[in-house]
């Protein structure tokens, strides 16, 4: 039974999501649909300019300049109750050592999205802000109903809120990555491997120390999966976890002989094949939260 208090408030009815691209632009035909799908998920959108372009370098939304406005205006904009991201690719990580930490700190809005968004994701943490590392209209929600189901999941989710002891999914059947007996409790951290490990060296790498580590990626070889851990092994970022979630590894071959090198004699706790990443399903969840991995029931919960 969850507890009465709230860690991340419901948005408010017919709330307001407002979109933006901080990343790369959206695929033909792919953003005139996505007022309608909002608006299908009973919310109301608002979309800014950056996310029509023009495509800058031809692998970013819009001129950084641009990007970061809508990352701003979208956080001070009264109308906005939670601002979400268009879709990944690349291009996040540009703008961090330019966005205003006095506005995230003075419009503490959910921020949803996943993949590039990490690198957001990871910058608000340090603020001592959470957020949803969720599926995104223009790179997920148009695949089919699948992607629908969980466009459906984290409009739910949003409406809901979150509690103390709210369960974060379904109990996950048996697998053989799994390590541990006891439950363990740190903040969610991480999200997409490729990003955090480009965020080694740099100021905003997220703390990891006691966290509770989720990883997810894409298209990545198992060897390139090994050398985006081994970097965070060498960096010393796996020294003081507290436990490991992991995530789909999709769009290439199984990594689980690489990821049970590295997590399996790691001494902490360890789920894997948690519903959340570049495939479907693609279950919210809460990044810089406060979670308990249970590795016995399988379970987490805030």
């Amino acid at each position: 039974m969850a507890d009465d208090q709230v860690l991340l408030p419901p948005l408010p009815e017919h709330a307001c999501l407002g979109v933006i691209a901080p990343a790369g632009p959206p695929r033909e035909g792919t953003l005139e649909q996505v007022v309608p799908m909002i608006e299908r998920l009973g919310f109301r959108a608002k979309v800014f300019p950056g996310c029509a372009g023009p495509a800058f370098l031809g692998h970013l939304a819009a001129d950084d300049a641009r990007r970061l406005a809508d990352l701003h205006e979208a956080l001070a904009d009264p109308q906005v109750d939670a601002v979400i991201g268009l879709r990944g690719g690349y291009g996040c990580m540009r703008l961090l050592d330019r966005i205003d930490r006095a506005t995230l700190r003075r419009f503490p809005k959910p921020l949803i999205g996943y993949s590039d968004l990490t690198a957001l994701h990871a910058l608000r943490q340090q603020l001592g802000m959470a957020g949803w590392h969720a599926p995104m209209p223009a790179s997920d929600w148009h695949k089919g109903e699948a992607a629908w189901d969980d466009a459906r999941a984290l409009a739910d989710r949003l409406r809901a809120g979150l509690r103390v002891g709210d369960a974060l999914g379904p109990a996950l059947p048996g697998h053989a990555l799994y390590r541990g007996h006891a439950p363990v409790r740190g903040v969610l951290s991480g999200g997409n491997l490729a990003v955090l490990a480009a965020l080694l060296g740099t100021p905003f790498m997220p703390d990891l120390r006691g966290a509770i580590l989720f990883l997810e990626d894409v298209g990545e070889d198992p060897y390139k999966i090994d050398r985006l851990l081994c970097q965070l092994r060498l960096s010393g970022a796996l020294d003081e976890l507290a436990g490991v979630l992991l995530g789909s590894f999709s769009d290439a071959d199984a990594p689980d002989e690489v990821l049970a090198d590295y997590f399996g004699e790691l001494g902490v706790p360890v789920l894997a094949g948690w519903p959340s990443g570049h495939t479907t399903p693609n279950l919210p969840l809460p990044i810089g939260l406060a979670v308990t991995l249970d590795p016995i029931a399988r379970t987490l919960r805030v």
